[in-house]
């Protein structure tokens, strides 16, 4: 190959992946947008959106949206803001995901190195439980909640969000303890380590990477949730995305658009930082998993 025909093709390489980048700049941009508006108007008085737009930066930079999102603004009848409501989705999500993923982890250990007849059928039910729209349980559950006294509680919404997360908890330990090397577990237990030990000393310690996969999957789902939060928590008791429901709902007149948007931007937040933190590890979690099964 002569070197103008190499030159010929590094060019077009170079073109290539230039416009390549200009195209996910581009898909990039038009992701972020919504964002972008959300943070300008959130900064914003409310005089500027409704006379000059949602796309421009603000001509008075203001944080007081933000403080009314936060502990003033109108939810219901009494101005409460989102604060107390924020707390009720920490002791909701805090719990759930902490419980659902150690019980994760104990099925996916007991799945893999303590076989039993039937282990294949339950991991398929579990999986099975996975898979079922949260609209056909919310009349069972709300008869089993009635039943335990939970109804209206952040309790009830930690033990429902408990049972429908123990089946993806499962299906990543279980799949990443699949090739863990069973001869491990069989000298831990020649040399008398019980059940437990061998799980807190020898799997438990190496699973990382699956279990930040399962806590940020379960945060995101957690915290996310509005449809199981306006089914069976009421009032007080209610987590952030009902009451952020609440706020836009409870506007009246004019609609403080500002408050709108700093106010889903403190629900979003979370998460957000969750993903901004652990996001690498995640992906590797996700990558040791799919090699693991």
């Amino acid at each position: 190959m002569s070197i103008a025909s190499q030159d010929a093709g590094i060019r077009t390489g170079r073109v290539a992946r230039t416009f390549i980048y200009l195209v996910l700049l581009l898909f990039a941009l038009f992701y972020l947008l919504p964002l972008y508006v959300m943070l300008v108007n959130s900064v914003k008085p409310l005089s500027e959106i409704t006379g000059g737009g949602m796309m421009s930066l603000p001509q008075v930079w203001t944080l007081e949206p933000w403080a009314k999102a936060w502990s003033t603004a109108q939810i219901g009848v009494e101005p409460t803001g989102l604060r107390p409501y924020f707390w009720n989705s920490i002791s909701m999500v805090v719990p759930a995901v902490a419980i659902s993923t150690i019980l994760g982890a104990l099925n996916g250990y007991v799945l893999t190195k303590w076989r039993f007849r039937g282990d294949t059928i339950l991991f398929g039910l579990m999986l099975f439980a996975c898979f079922i729209p949260f609209q056909i349980v919310l009349i069972p559950m709300a008869a089993v909640l009635g039943t335990l006294g939970l109804s209206g509680t952040t309790a009830g919404l930690v033990l429902v969000h408990l049972v429908y997360g123990i089946g993806f908890s499962t299906l990543y330990f279980r799949n990443y303890y699949a090739v863990f090397p069973t001869e491990l577990v069989r000298a831990a237990q020649i040399d008398g380590a019980g059940f437990f030990r061998i799980f807190w000393r020898i799997l438990l310690p190496s699973s990382g990477p699956i279990s930040v996969v399962c806590v940020i999957w379960q945060f995101t789902n957690i915290w996310n949730d509005f449809l199981f939060g306006a089914s069976f928590a009421s009032g007080d008791g209610a987590p952030m995305t009902v009451a952020l429901n609440n706020l836009v709902q409870s506007s009246t007149g004019v609609k403080e658009y500002n408050v709108h948007f700093a106010g889903a931007i403190l629900a979003a937040l979370p998460t957000l930082l969750v993903y901004i933190v652990a996001g690498r590890y995640f992906v590797r979690g996700l990558m040791a998993g799919s090699v693991k099964g």
